[in-house]
């Protein structure tokens, strides 16, 4: 009978950084937290960004499980789980100090973990990291390294499209779809794969079609006319389905993706701009992640230059929405209006997470550049008659730890599927041009 190693598992500070909760996912293992990365996330202690809570959420936790007890030789996280230990620097392994330079605080991390699996032969030493570079050193003198998978959606192939074709529906069912009151009973449909809470469903018969949704709190099957918001108009069934799930009341929460020129942020501005009068505010927000994974302060200019460039392209939809109101001067002076008197904000997010969520339409744009904890905390502040919409692109996607299985949005879709309150939309037909469409799909 082979005995199975024991785990050692020591933690990079961008795990912390990504989930103040991540030590207690590694079950009875015993988890290493190297002191460099204490120095690293004393460093982020302070701010209001996402990943200065973490580092904080952390240290308060390992605070806590440490209590008055000195726990050289590690502490218990849990009664279930593993010990928690602290490791000191040490000098550089001789097999690593000629090509690992010791100003760079990753090869202290992987100085540790080397150590440890030298000095423990008998164990399994496993580096968890999000920074693939370091994964690679890791591989490369001889250890175990590994992504920290445990909120990646497990198949993004398989993920949620919020729609689907129905082919071989009877003409009569089609038909009294369009009649008042426009639905039927979704049980009359006899599919063989059970409707999805919020689903929407394009039902055909050879030529003939109708667009619907499927009511969870009616169990009915209802048409989807296709409606004007804002001046926008829906171009294709995808946009029609985005903008009947933007502008339901019943539906709190939305999720679009898609490729660029899709139309994800233009619908969901429009949709805000259109039933504003329901909502104290409409919030339009961005995480800023700047090129190069450089801090912002880095860039020239004072705050309002430097965020410019972020939030521009924001900007940008609502003046397409402004441009369809030329000949017609009320709604742009009402936009302009909204704006001067902050009924309609465009900012960053992070000068947004801190404000309060009652009676808002709150418009995340990029959500692909999120943690999944980052939308859980934004999800988990929505007050009273609050609307939450986050839109993007899980294919393209900026941040230097996340990928199309480990970003926020991904997770939300696979994780909020299924609920009464959620619809997700998947917008695949590009409507900025041909070229665009062409260019985005081929290169």
């Amino acid at each position: 009978m082979t005995v199975k190693k024991e785990k050692l598992f020591v933690i990079d500070t961008n795990v912390i950084l990504h989930d103040s909760s991540c030590i207690f996912q590694f079950g009875t293992h015993n988890v290493i937290i190297p002191i460099t990365v204490l120095e690293e996330l004393d460093r982020f202690k302070k701010g209001n960004e996402m990943i200065n809570f973490q580092a904080r959420e952390f240290l308060r936790s390992i605070d806590c499980i440490s209590g008055d007890k000195i726990f050289a030789d590690g502490v218990q996280i849990r009664s279930n789980l593993g010990k928690i230990i602290i490791k000191f620097d040490q000098k550089f392994h001789q097999d690593l100090s000629f090509n690992f330079s010791p100003s760079n605080p990753d090869h202290h991390i992987l100085n540790i973990a080397y150590r440890l699996s030298k000095e423990n032969p008998e164990k399994h030493i496993v580096l968890v990291s999000k920074d693939v570079n370091l994964r690679m050193k890791a591989k490369a003198v001889g250890l175990m390294a590994k992504d920290y998978t445990t909120d990646h959606v497990k198949d993004i192939s398989e993920l949620y499209k919020g729609y689907r074709l129905e082919e071989n529906i009877s003409q009569e069912i089609i038909d009294n779809l369009y009649k008042k009151p426009f639905e039927i009973d979704a049980v009359n449909l006899k599919l063989k794969k059970t409707l999805i809470p919020n689903e929407y469903i394009i039902l055909r018969n050879g030529k003939h079609s109708v667009l619907a949704h499927y009511n969870p709190f009616t169990g009915k099957i209802k048409h989807v006319n296709k409606i004007f918001a804002h001046g926008i108009a829906p171009r294709n069934a995808e946009q029609t389905f985005a903008l009947d799930a933007l502008m339901n009341d019943k539906i709190q929460l939305v999720s679009i993706t898609g490729k660029a020129g899709t139309g994800k942020t233009l619908l969901a501005l429009a949709a805000a701009l259109e039933i504003k009068k329901n909502y104290r505010q409409i919030f339009m927000a961005r995480p800023v992640v700047p090129l190069s994974n450089k801090d912002i302060g880095f860039l020239p200019g004072n705050i309002g230059e430097k965020l410019d460039p972020y939030m521009q392209p924001l900007f940008d939809n609502l003046g397409v929405i402004k441009n369809t109101y030329l000949g017609s001067n009320t709604k742009e002076k009402q936009t302009k209006t909204m704006l001067e008197e902050e009924k309609l904000i465009i900012a960053p997010l992070a000068y947004i997470r801190g404000r309060s969520l009652v009676n808002i339409y709150f418009i995340v744009d990029e959500a692909q550049n999120l943690t999944p904890h980052e939308i859980k905390t934004i999800i988990t502040r929505a007050g009273e008659n609050t609307k939450l919409v986050f839109t993007g692109d899980i294919f393209q996607i900026d941040h230097p730890y996340l990928d199309t299985s480990s970003n926020g949005l991904s997770n939300l879709i696979d994780k909020m599927k299924g609920q009464n309150l959620y619809a997700h939309i998947n917008l695949e037909k590009g409507e900025r041009s041909e070229l665009a469409d062409i260019a985005s799909t081929l290169l």
